[in-house]
């Protein structure tokens, strides 16, 4: 397994770290064959090289099976320009490089932390376990023309048909093996870009009789993601929305430190937390290392083919939270915050720990 490391910026390398901790015991365990090769993106890289994606990443990423992705940014780099900022300059290039077209963020409400999760009883009282297959290759992040003048910008949101076509595939294909449900966000009502997205999506959908398919504005997905949780399976959007949508469905689970993603691509995909690198709490140890440990779950399912590997990651994850291995942003009334190191140490002995 040849893996890609990327640490980042912010709490990108607290929490990368912890993760790792947790593939090397799944290392020792399984007696899996792991190849590392560590590479520097964002602020760290332009510090280091000047540049946000420097061509030694590159190479590294595009020899690697699969990449693991802390975070990237930093208020002090945002007066850069365009090319030169971590996000913008790093991140999505890299995802340009390597054809990533799918951004898949499952959303799932661990039991014990319904006491942290700020919607009400009845809500809770149904299982909320939601996929948002989210295009990533196209849409207004990557439309032309795009330009910033000082007096006026512009920032384009275009789709082709046949981009919509395969992450709506994706999406349908995922849905058969879940609930069989696709959900298609969009903004029909005014935006064309969106009026081809639902035409498209419409056109695919006969291809897979035994998924059921519904469209909802943008708008009324976002008050449906609070009101009532439980009715998504497979949420399908674009680049914009999915950003968005996927971001407030941390407040379903109680913490974006909660969330992984696996971005899909031709050949090579990438792994990373929700969240951001959240430069505020860099380095004070309190950051929640879950949603980058749970992106390794994501890794040995999608690039590995091992779900009974990622099956154990969740399973240890989930039993560290329910014995109360939680930081400060999931820690529920009377319970003590746990460090970084503490939640990753206990996710590895149960990890060690784990019979079939």
């Amino acid at each position: 397994m040849r893996i890609a490391v990327l640490p980042g910026d912010g709490i990108g390398p607290e929490v990368t770290a912890e993760a790792l901790k947790v593939l090397r015991v799944m290392e020792k365990k399984y007696d899996l064959k792991i190849e590392i090769k560590q590479g520097e993106i964002g602020g760290s890289a332009m510090e280091k090289y000047g540049t946000p994606l420097p061509e030694e990443t590159i190479d590294i990423c595009q020899e690697a099976e699969a990449v693991f992705l802390g975070s990237v940014g930093h208020p002090k780099w945002d007066s850069l320009p365009p090319e030169k900022r971590p996000e913008i300059g790093g991140l999505l290039k890299l995802r340009k490089l390597l054809q990533l077209y799918a951004n898949i963020r499952p959303v799932v409400l661990f039991e014990k932390l319904k006491e942290v999760s700020p919607l009400c009883d009845s809500i809770l009282a149904k299982k909320i376990d939601i996929l948002i297959v989210r295009e990533l290759a196209s849409g207004i992040y990557f439309g032309q023309p795009r330009a910033f003048t000082g007096h006026e910008a512009l920032d384009t949101m275009r789709y082709k048909v046949e981009e919509v076509e395969r992450i709506a595939r994706l999406a349908f294909e995922i849905a058969g093996k879940r609930r069989k449900k696709v959900t298609s966000v969009d903004k029909a009502n005014v935006l064309h870009s969106s009026m081809l997205w639902r035409k498209v999506v419409g056109q695919v959908a006969p291809g897979f009789p035994q998924v059921r398919l519904n469209h909802l504005y943008v708008d009324n997905a976002a008050m449906q993601l609070i009101l009532n949780p439980s009715q998504f399976d497979v949420i399908l959007t674009s680049n914009l929305f999915g950003d968005i949508l996927s971001d407030e469905s941390a407040a379903l689970v109680g913490s974006l430190g909660l969330l992984p993603s696996a971005s899909i691509g031709e050949k090579i995909n990438l792994y990373e937390p929700v969240g951001g690198s959240a430069p505020d709490i860099a380095g004070k140890g309190i950051a929640n290392p879950i949603a980058q440990i749970l992106c390794l779950g994501l890794m040995f399912e999608y690039s590995f083919s091992r779900a009974d590997l990622a099956l154990v990651i969740f399973k240890a994850v989930e039993q560290a939270l329910n014995d109360g291995f939680r930081t400060q942003d999931v820690v529920a009334p009377g319970m003590s915050c746990k460090t970084t190191a503490e939640v990753g140490n206990k996710v590895c002995e149960y990890v060690l720990n784990w019979t079939n």
